[in-house]
C-alpha cells in the first residue's frame, strides 16, 4: 500500500514538473536607471529595445508569449539587489538584462550565478565583470572600463598628454575606470600626478576642477559617466580650461552626453564607441525604429547592447529548448553574434562579448546636417587592440 501510493505521488509530481516545464514563458527583467543620470543612456530606452528583441523574435520562445517586466533601481544597490531577488525568488523572471552602475551588476551577477539564471549584463562596465567578479551564467556586453580607458590613454599620450589627473566617480565604475587608464597612461609613458573622487550624481564640480588645475597636469580626466561627465564638461568650459591649456578627457562619453553638451562644447572630442545608430544601412533602419518610439532621441550603445543580448538570448533558448542557464551559456557561446547591429561577434569563455570598436571624432557644429549626425568614424578597432586579455582571477579563463 505504502510503496503504491508513494508511486502514485511520484508520477503526480513528475507529471507535474512537465506541465510546469510545459506551461512556462520565457520572461526577462530589464532593472535599470529610470529617472536618474543614467536614464537616457539606458532606461526606459533600453525597455524600448527589449521590447524591439521580442518582436523582432516573432514574440514567442518555447511555443509561448516572451514577457518583459522592468524595474528602476534607482541607483542603490540595496533597492536593485531586492528587485533581483523578488524576481528572480517569486516571479518567475529568466534573465535579468541591462543594469547601470556597476556596484549593482556585481550583485546582481553575484545573485544569478547563485540562483542559476542568466545574467545579460548590457549597462556594467567595470572590467571586474570578467575578472575576480566573474560566472558562468553571465556576459557582458558593453566597452569595459580596460577598453574604454586603453583607447583613450593611449591615443591622448600619443598627441602629447603626457601629465594626467583624475577626477573619478567615487563607486565602482569609476574606481576601474581610473585604475585602468591610468595603467594604460603609464604604459604609454604618462604619468599620474593625482586623483580627487566625487559621490555620484554631483551638481557641482567647481572644486574638483580647481584641484585638478593646480596639480599643472596636461590633461584633466573625467572617470565618470552619464550626467556626471556632461556637467564636469560644461563647467570646465566655464573655467576657460581648454585656454589655460588644459586639455579635458572624458573616458565615457555616448551619444546622448553630447546631445545634452552639445557640439558648440564636445566638438572635435575623440571617443571611442560599441555602436552608432548612424554606421550603415542597417543600424540606420533599426535605430529609425527606436527613435519612433522614444520621442526622437537616437539609441545609445546601451541600448542597442539590450537588442543583440535578448535576441542572442532567445536564439539559444530555442535551440536549447528550455531556459537551463549552464546549458543556454554553452550555446550564447558558441554562437556568432549577428543582428544587424553587431557582427560577426562571440563571446569568450569569461563571458566578454568581443566586437569591434569605433573610433570616432565629434563633428563641429557646421559639419552636421540632421538630428544626432554628431561623429564622423575615424577607424574601426578590431576588438583584439583593446579588451583586456583573459583575467587569471577568473576561474573559467584558466585551462582549454
Amino acid at each position: 500500500m505504502i510503496s503504491r501510493w508513494m508511486t502514485a505521488g511520484l508520477l503526480l509530481l513528475a507529471g507535474g514538473a512537465t506541465s510546469l516545464a510545459a506551461d512556462g514563458k520565457v520572461k526577462i527583467g530589464v532593472l535599470s536607471d529610470m529617472s536618474g543620470l543614467y536614464a537616457d543612456l539606458t532606461g526606459p530606452g533600453s525597455v524600448i529595445a527589449a521590447n524591439m528583441a521580442v518582436e523582432d523574435f516573432g514574440g514567442k520562445a518555447l511555443g509561448q508569449p516572451v514577457e518583459i517586466v522592468s524595474a528602476d533601481h534607482q541607483n542603490k544597490p540595496d533597492v536593485g539587489l531586492a528587485i533581483a531577488r523578488k524576481w528572480l525568488d517569486s516571479e518567475g523572471v529568466d534573465t535579468i538584462v541591462d543594469v547601470p552602475v556597476s556596484s549593482i551588476g556585481l550583485g546582481i551577477q553575484a545573485l544569478t550565478k547563485e540562483k542559476g539564471r542568466t545574467f545579460l549584463n548590457t549597462g556594467g562596465a567595470s572590467s571586474d565583470f570578467t575578472g575576480k567578479a566573474c560566472a558562468p551564467y553571465a556576459n557582458q556586453w558593453p566597452m569595459d572600463t580596460f577598453t574604454m580607458a586603453s583607447s583613450a590613454g593611449q591615443a591622448l599620450v600619443k598627441a602629447g598628454g603626457k601629465t594626467w589627473y583624475f577626477i573619478t566617480a567615487d563607486y565602482a565604475f569609476g574606481h576601474a575606470l581610473e585604475r585602468d587608464a591610468a595603467a594604460a597612461v603609464k604604459a604609454a609613458g604618462g604619468t599620474v600626478l593625482g586623483a580627487v573622487r566625487h559621490p555620484l550624481s554631483t551638481q557641482d564640480f567647481s572644486s574638483y576642477l580647481l584641484q585638478a588645475q593646480g596639480s599643472g597636469a596636461d590633461v584633466v580626466a573625467l572617470a565618470n559617466a552619464g550626467g556626471d561627465t556632461v556637467r564636469a564638461i560644461n563647467q570646465a568650459q566655464e573655467f576657460g580650461m581648454a585656454g589655460k591649456g588644459k586639455r579635458t578627457a572624458a573616458m565615457v562619453l555616448f551619444i546622448n552626453d553630447v546631445h545634452a553638451i552639445g557640439l558648440k562644447n564636445a566638438q572635435g572630442t575623440v571617443v571611442t564607441e560599441a555602436f552608432y545608430w548612424d554606421l550603415n544601412d542597417e543600424t540606420r533602419a533599426w535605430s529609425k525604429r527606436f527613435m519612433a518610439r522614444s520621442g526622437g532621441k537616437a539609441p545609445t550603445a546601451y541600448q542597442a547592447a539590450v537588442y543583440s543580448g535578448i535576441i542572442h538570448y532567445l536564439r539559444a533558448v530555442e535551440k536549447v529548448g528550455s531556459t537551463d542557464a549552464a546549458k543556454t551559456a554553452v550555446v550564447m557561446k558558441d554562437t556568432k553574434i549577428n543582428d544587424g547591429l553587431i557582427k560577426n561577434g562571440v563571446i569568450r569563455k569569461d563571458g566578454r562579448v568581443m566586437r569591434d570598436y569605433y573610433l570616432m571624432e565629434i563633428k563641429k557644429p557646421e559639419e552636421s546636417k540632421y538630428p544626432y549626425d554628431y561623429y564622423k568614424v575615424l577607424a574601426t578597432v578590431p576588438a583584439g587592440d583593446v579588451t583586456k586579455p583573459l583575467d587569471p582571477a577568473c576561474s573559467l579563463s584558466v585551462g582549454g
